[in-house]
């Protein structure tokens, strides 16, 4: 179908609605690398208003990549609830603009009746004040040890990570983190070396601390699910499976899985039984700019690409997904404000899908941002009502180079926010005197007798 505006008596062609789409998407470094950007802010707002005008059950008619070459596309369809789509069924994508704005009721029952599509392409036409407050209003809760997502909290990823996987070093920052509140969502390492082994003596760690001083929270080794599939038939103390994943079946394959890899992943952590409060048992790292960095974007812009890839999460029920938002670099967001833009999208189309979104509030050191945009997105997302945020000590990962946000941020941002960790963990932290029971640390600073509550803590510094 083609889409076409004349504008002072210029015309403007669109010919098919993935074009559309790419078109209409705000300013990004990776539309312009991969040729799909507008070429004027006049053809952008042409085609957003163009876009304003679709129908939503076009997307249903008129799939961006066939699902007979793409297993995502053919994924989308089948999870398509009608029924759920009944409310909005005759809108088009600025009527649901609207309908979004003025809507009280829970959007929770909404979620599986909308595809991907349909939330990029709202995203498309929404200001960044718009995506705050829709996404505010979709409450997303996940269990495992704990409760993720209930109103007023914010949780946090404790990440430890080392040059060199050393565990004295990775436990001397777990304790930095605990002793400032973070590690609720989960204590996560990004291995620097990926084998069996290390990984193995890595989940070892993590399980030993977590039974030592019995956390309410759940470790996680960020290696491939191969990786973790192998380690379970080991007998590993597996608690997540985790993989990077995105919106297209060949840049699925580029990351070296398929839905049915992760569907034989899910089915052998949850014969472990291991969580307590909830099965939730899979965590997701995604980014805009994935497809198109594996050449497997078939032409559909960054952002649709990056909410597709949240239909393959939503179909394993995960305990936690969240972008990291600037990580692929500055050919892909190029600056701050692409970033921030990105992080805000990111967490509405999540959000509006039905998934437990969080955000790593991240950019490298080659990129046009600084540690001032990553405060600015760390308060938009915490008004939104983001899940949880990544804790790193000194927001420098030393082991993957890049700049995210730290133990202090979080315990910033749920002061001015009145935010709450997962109501388990705050039990615990108020229980080892780190929390005074008003969401601050026990006598703002942290004491000897503090330190004496983690004696023996396996592979810490004596």
């Amino acid at each position: 179908m083609n889409y076409f505006a004349t504008v002072h008596s210029k015309g403007f062609n669109f010919r098919d609605l993935r074009t559309l789409m790419a078109k209409a998407s705000p300013l990004r470094a990776a539309d312009v690398l991969a040729g799909l950007a507008a070429d004027s802010e006049v053809e952008r707002a042409v085609a957003q208003r163009l876009l304003a005008e679709v129908p939503l059950r076009q997307f249903l008619e008129d799939p961006l990549i066939p699902p007979e070459i793409d297993e995502v596309s053919k994924l989308i369809l089948d999870q398509h609830d009608t029924l759920a789509f009944t409310p909005i069924a005759g809108l088009t994508v600025g009527e649901f603009r609207d309908w979004l704005l003025a809507d009280t009721s829970d959007l929770s029952t909404l979620s599986s009746g909308l595809t991907p599509e349909m939330v990029a392409a709202v995203c498309k036409i929404m200001r960044n004040q718009d995506l705050i407050a829709v996404a505010r209003r979709c409450r997303v809760v996940t269990r495992f040890r704990n409760t993720i997502g209930l109103p007023g909290r914010l949780s946090t990823r404790l990440q430890p990570n080392h040059p060199t996987d050393d565990p004295r070093g990775i436990a001397a920052s777990i304790l930095d983190g605990l002793l400032y509140g973070s590690g609720d969502a989960v204590i996560g390492i990004n291995p620097a070396t990926d084998n069996l082994d290390n990984v193995h003596t890595l989940l070892n760690l993590l399980d030993e601390i977590i039974n030592h001083h019995k956390i309410p929270t759940q470790s996680c080794v960020l290696t491939h699910v191969t990786t973790s599939m192998e380690l379970m038939r080991r007998g590993a103390p597996v608690d997540l499976v985790f993989q990077s994943i995105a919106g297209t079946e060949a840049a699925n394959r580029s990351f070296g899985v398929d839905l049915s890899m992760l569907r034989e992943a899910k089915a052998m952590v949850e014969s472990l039984g291991r969580g307590g409060q909830g099965n939730n048992l899979m965590y997701f790292e995604t980014g805009q700019g994935s497809a198109l960095s594996a050449n497997a974007h078939h032409g559909v812009d960054a952002q649709t690409c990056e909410a597709r890839a949240y239909a393959v999460a939503r179909e394993f029920s995960p305990l936690l997904v969240n972008t990291v938002v600037g990580f692929i670099g500055p050919e892909y967001l190029y600056d701050g404000k692409q970033i921030i833009r990105a992080g805000l999208e990111d967490h509405f189309c999540g959000k509006l899908l039905g998934l437990p979104m969080g955000c790593d509030i991240c950019y490298t050191n080659h990129a046009e941002a600084d540690q001032n945009d990553m405060d600015n997105l760390l308060t938009l997302l915490g008004v939104a009502g983001c899940n949880f945020i990544m804790g790193i000590p000194g927001a420098d990962d030393v082991m993957l180079a890049y700049q995210s946000t730290s133990f202090h941020d979080a315990l910033y941002l749920r002061q001015v926010l009145g935010l709450r960790p997962a109501p388990e963990f705050e039990a615990w932290l108020e229980n080892m005197g780190i929390f005074d029971g008003q969401n601050t640390l026990a006598n703002g600073r942290i004491t000897t007798p503090l330190l004496n509550n983690f004696k023996g803590l396996p592979g810490a510094l004596s």
